[in-house]
């Protein structure tokens, strides 16, 4: 029965990942292998002979490469506009000493191919890597050579992470207050200022009689006025609103812009005023695809629906709502207004939660097929040299693209995150049970002949990125130690050395610097594991 039963694949593919995530869960001084011990599994039921059909492996790959691009793509080219060069120039130092290291010992030990990818990307923990490097070189060597250099890639890593401190003498907590106060958070308070709300009494005689449209509030001081009170009445602002002596008015703004709006009008007080029975202030969600990429001040809510928007959250983060902000779907405003218009409102922004959990799964599949059809083209550079994305190239670029640019005519090129979570999750063990099986036929046989060695490079392989990080990171570019080890654990693509960075210490600057890099050393190491491929 049970050679039966393990003769049909969907009954040997759950029981591959059941048991993986048994194994998975297992802490051995904290450390576990977490989803990747499924592949282990897989290599023991590859060995006695069971099997997972190729084209389950191949459904799994492109849909968890997919989802992979979707998440990053915004952060991958975000990463490039912002202040982290420095780290992004280490972290593709990393990448690219762990591919010189590993092309090295190539030539010096004779080791092929398949098994120098499938060494890179399990010394760089990263199943992308080695859904490439299969998708590259046609071979079980690259997930058997993965297998090898795994483990010392999960505990390499955090062993490196838990001594570096001790190695360069730094206190951890003494140097988190010192960046937090200086660095942290100026950087965010510039880029994100904190939305404050108070009111003014108008006492400027520069100001009496004109209306708002006349004093261009807003473009002026970068505050929103949100309510006046006017001979007793509480008026929600309209362009045509003027002001009085004495009146009262509220606004939304950062610090900055409040204190230029005090300026502007008179006495600045804190408080809120009140708001009458027919006005409202409600959070309203932008669920409605055709207003996705329009700008804020397009919209003339003061004209058509009589409300002011004092705030949008995206993200977690309040962002000052200024005429140019661009809007995106599952943003948040927080609008005052006259009741009647907040409804019209609400309509024409859409304000379904429910749409924020749902699976439109058009673009999905259409973002697959493109992303099949780039991998195939071939691009040539003369002299008989030639490049081509391949699958996971071709799908992953694509995915980046497409979630970068958002939305096209009624697509919408987004996921929510439990479904984007949910898909990959799904994708990873397909295509993890079908490679692993699929190699574990042969695993015997190579470690015995050559399993010490390529435990060994892929040690190597894991070791000399951290070290030229370390010393390029602290000797050249000064990098604060925290910054570093967020960096390190973000190059080497490894969670579970961020997960001992940020038990070592009470701060979120290695969560900073491993979100900013990780999208980086994740397209770079797919590349130059192609380009190892195809060239050696």
């Amino acid at each position: 029965m049970w050679t039966e039963l393990l003769n049909s694949s969907y009954f040997a593919l759950f029981l591959i990942v059941a048991l993986g995530f048994m194994l998975g869960r297992i802490k051995i001084r904290g450390v576990s292998l977490d989803v990747s011990a499924v592949i282990f599994i897989a290599l023991l039921f590859g060995h006695f002979g069971v099997s997972i059909p190729k084209e389950l492996g191949n459904f799994g790959l492109v849909l968890f490469i997919f989802t992979i691009g979707i998440q990053a793509g915004p952060g991958f080219f975000d990463s490039f506009r912002t202040k982290g060069k420095t780290l992004i120039l280490i972290t593709m130092l990393i990448v690219a000493s762990a591919s010189l290291t590993a092309v090295g010992l190539k030539y010096a030990f004779g080791i092929d191919t398949p098994s120098v990818v499938g060494l890179i990307a399990g010394a760089l923990t990263s199943t992308p890597g080695l859904a490439v490097a299969i998708d590259s070189t046609n071979s079980p060597l690259a997930s058997i050579a993965y297998g090898i250099a795994y483990p010392f890639g999960v505990i390499g890593v955090i062993l490196f992470v838990k001594l570096l401190p001790k190695m360069l003498r730094v206190d951890l907590e003494q140097e988190a207050r010192r960046l937090e106060a200086r660095r942290l958070e100026a950087e965010r308070r510039s880029k994100y200022p904190e939305l404050q709300t108070c009111i003014f009494k108008v006492t400027n005689p520069q100001v009496f009689g004109r209306t708002l449209a006349q004093l261009n509030v807003g473009r002026m001081t970068g505050a929103v006025v949100s309510r006046v009170k006017s001979g007793g009445e509480i008026l929600i602002p309209m362009g045509h609103t003027s002001l009085h002596a004495e009146d009262w008015v509220q606004a939304v703004g950062s610090e900055d812009a409040l204190s230029q709006l005090g300026v502007l009008l008179g006495e600045r007080k804190e408080g809120e005023l009140p708001l009458v029975e027919s006005q409202d202030i409600q959070s309203l969600l932008l669920t409605n695809k055709n207003m996705i990429n329009k700008q804020l001040g397009d919209l003339n809510l003061h004209q058509n629906f009589g409300c002011t928007v004092t705030r949008v959250r995206r993200s977690g983060i309040d962002l000052a709502p200024s005429p140019d902000l661009a809007l995106k779907f599952g943003d948040k405003l927080m609008v005052v207004g006259e009741k009647d218009g907040l409804n019209g409102l609400a309509c024409m922004l859409g304000n379904n939660a429910k749409l924020l959990s749902d699976t439109d799964f058009f673009p999905i599949a259409m973002g697959i097929v493109l992303g099949v059809l780039f991998g195939k083209l071939n691009i040539s550079f003369g002299d008989g040299m030639s490049f081509s994305p391949g699958l996971t190239g071709g799908v992953l670029i694509v995915a980046l693209v497409l979630s970068a640019i958002g939305k096209t005519g009624p697509i919408l090129w987004s996921m929510s995150g439990p479904s984007n979570h949910l898909l990959r999750q799904l994708g990873l063990l397909l295509f993890l049970a079908e490679v692993g099986t699929s190699a574990g036929k042969t695993l015997v046989e190579t470690f015995q002949s050559s399993g010490w060695l390529l435990f060994g490079v892929g040690a190597a392989i894991t070791i000399v990125p951290m070290l030229v990080s370390v010393v390029v990171g602290r000797l050249i570019f000064k990098v604060s130690v925290l910054d570093l080890l967020g960096t390190i654990t973000g190059g080497m693509t490894s969670t579970p050395g961020l997960a001992a960075a940020d038990s070592m210490v009470d701060s979120n600057i290695p969560g900073v610097a491993y979100a900013t890099v990780y999208p980086i050393a994740m397209v770079f190491l797919i590349l130059f594991i192609q380009v190892i491929a195809m060239t050696f």
